[in-house]
């Protein structure tokens, strides 16, 4: 039971939102959210605030690893392999980098990769609203 009436009332609006989005759109949030708290730990780290900039960093790899552990190998197959793969490489470069001299660069090509598959995630939101089947090739983009 919570006592703070405010932490109730946003735990029931987390819960509310989380069934209702649509999962291909939960996912192209979720990479939204990475990419967000990556942004925040550059800036943080940039202005010298380690352990700010190291919070944020371990929120946008706890959103990584949330996203690698929740995929279905069995209906996924290669795809959900290759998925895992580049989640994990993406957590473990972002480590890396984190308050290295060439952060800014390191963070820059992290984000972008991280930018392309929320668009891919995007794509292929569209086509099944869409209700049009996606290309032969489009497996490769997640």
């Amino acid at each position: 039971m919570m006592h703070n009436p405010m932490a109730y009332m946003a735990n029931q609006a987390y819960r509310g939102a989380a069934t209702s989005v649509p999962p291909l759109k939960a996912v192209s949030m979720l990479l939204g959210g990475a990419i967000t708290f990556l942004q925040k730990s550059l800036a943080a780290q940039e202005a010298r605030r380690f352990e700010e900039g190291h919070e944020y960093l371990l929120k946008a790899t706890a959103i990584l690893r949330g996203l690698s552990h929740n995929l279905d190998f069995t209906r996924g197959g290669a795809v959900a392999e290759r998925l895992f793969q580049t989640y994990n490489s993406l957590i473990v470069a972002s480590h890396r980098a984190f308050g290295r001299p060439h952060v800014r660069e390191s963070f820059r090509r992290i984000i972008a990769a991280l930018t392309e598959l929320r668009e891919a995630w995007e794509y292929v939101d569209a086509t099944v609203r869409a209700g049009k089947p996606a290309p032969a090739d489009s497996a490769r983009m997640g």
